[in-house]
């Protein structure tokens, strides 16, 4: 009997334990899980705070990585050494560039097509890798060794591919307008109106619904973006239904655009040194608009929008960069024993333009202003002739040059190829 008590009661006591364990489990669970989550919510609260949130925002944002990369395009006015001052760079940093640069670049003419880019150690401000384009096509790298801190010099050289475009178009307001319409680029248009200058008043000669054609080269790099412009090869402007074709020929120096019979379209002079203008005042009597009288107009004024580029209408060379007077800045141009051209009321000269220099027909000097006596932009533009002033639109200039014997045959088949590959390339846009 008593053991069998004893033994009922083993039982119950091992039942009551095991009750209690699963108490005491439970409770503790229930314990762990809520400090759990207040020590969570404590952390959520921390990573959420405000102000944590912006002190470590700025330390992160204060952090630089040790080398960085600047790319810069170079600006109007703009010297080497003042660049690279901007960038905080040492003077002795800067001459060791310049040595090193100074035998494939022209320091001191520095352009705006230009662009420098180097990488920078910013933890002694010393530079790692510097590149200067000299061209669309050609850049010079210099890499710092690490060994003896010297740099190693190589030029790069892009390769760009050649393709020849054909484009045509209706002149329904104007052939700039026309030629834009076609994504034409600005050079290709400049050019068209140049060769088309000697023979062309592009504003009294073109009539509306007049046509143009036009094949011209360009030079693609390795993403299909044009990088340079080439040769206008073939040109037509049909004025009044009459097809005026030009082609582009080259050969031992005799270089040029010719029309279908052999003759060159260059003349001495051109018509108009300036395009997309109006004829606004011509040669002759006229009341002056700021004197007040009438007096003699020894010269042909072109109204167009401040700005427009101003071109020197035959090679020659500058004899005067400066203010005339009544004429405002002025550039007066020498071509040859015969003949002078002196262009007034200029907003500003051209880079590099100055008392001496040489001169191509087509390159620009200046821009429309409206300096000295003048009620608005444009250009006054004389010609004077053995030390005569005379009308430049009526004037009879001496005619280009004609092709003859050899030349003309090698002529006649380049005109023959211009006129396939043209043919084609309306069949291919057709």
């Amino acid at each position: 009997m008593y053991k069998y008590f004893i033994n009922k009661l083993k039982k119950k006591i091992e039942i009551l334990f095991l009750v209690l364990l699963i108490l005491i489990t439970a409770i503790s669970s229930n314990y762990f899980y809520s400090e759990k989550n207040k020590i969570n919510n404590n952390y959520y609260n921390i990573i959420e705070n405000i102000y944590l949130k912006k002190t470590l925002s700025q330390i992160v944002n204060n952090l630089e990585p040790k080398y960085k990369k600047i790319n810069h395009k170079i600006k109007t006015g703009e010297t080497f050494d003042k660049i690279l001052n901007n960038y905080s760079i040492n003077q002795k940093e800067i001459k060791t560039i310049k040595e090193n640069l100074i035998k494939n670049v022209n320091l001191n003419k520095l352009n705006t097509k230009q662009s420098i880019t180097f990488i920078l150690d910013q933890t002694n401000n010393k530079i790692k890798e510097f590149t200067f384009q000299i061209s669309n096509t050609e850049k010079v790298n210099l890499k710092r060794n690490v060994e003896d801190e010297k740099f190693e010099q190589k030029i790069i050289s892009v390769k760009l591919n050649k393709k020849i475009i054909y484009k045509e178009n209706i002149i329904l307001q104007s052939l700039y307008k026309a030629s834009t319409d076609k994504n034409i680029p600005a050079n290709i248009i400049i050019e068209f109106a140049r060769i088309y200058g000697f023979q062309v008043d592009f504003q009294r000669d073109i009539r509306k619904k007049d046509k143009f054609q036009i094949m011209y080269e360009v030079f693609l790099d390795k993403d299909k973006k044009i990088i340079e412009t080439g040769e206008i090869l073939f040109a037509n402007l049909k004025l009044s239904g009459q097809n005026n074709p030009l082609y582009y020929f080259s050969n031992n120096g005799v270089e040029g655009h010719y029309d279908k019979s052999g003759k060159s379209v260059q003349k001495a002079l051109m018509k108009t040194p300036i395009n997309g203008a109006r004829l606004s005042s011509s040669f002759g009597m006229r009341k002056h608009p700021i004197d007040g009288f009438n007096k003699m107009h020894r010269g042909t004024d072109f109204a167009a929008p401040m700005g427009t580029p101003i071109m020197a209408s035959g090679n020659g060379i500058i004899k005067k960069v400066g203010w005339c007077g009544g004429g405002g800045n002025c550039v007066k141009i020498r071509h040859n024993s015969t003949y002078q051209t002196i262009y007034a009321h200029m907003s500003k000269f051209a880079r590099g333009i100055k008392v001496g220099l040489r001169v191509k027909q087509g390159q620009t000097i200046g821009y429309v202003g409206s300096t000295g006596k003048s009620t608005g932009p444009h250009l006054h533009y004389e010609v004077i002739v053995n030390g005569k002033k005379v009308n430049s639109q009526t004037l009879k200039l001496p005619s280009g040059k004609v092709l003859k014997d050899d030349e003309r045959k090698l002529f006649e088949t380049n005109k023959i190829k211009l006129d396939v590959l043209k043919s084609e390339k309306i069949i291919g846009l057709n």
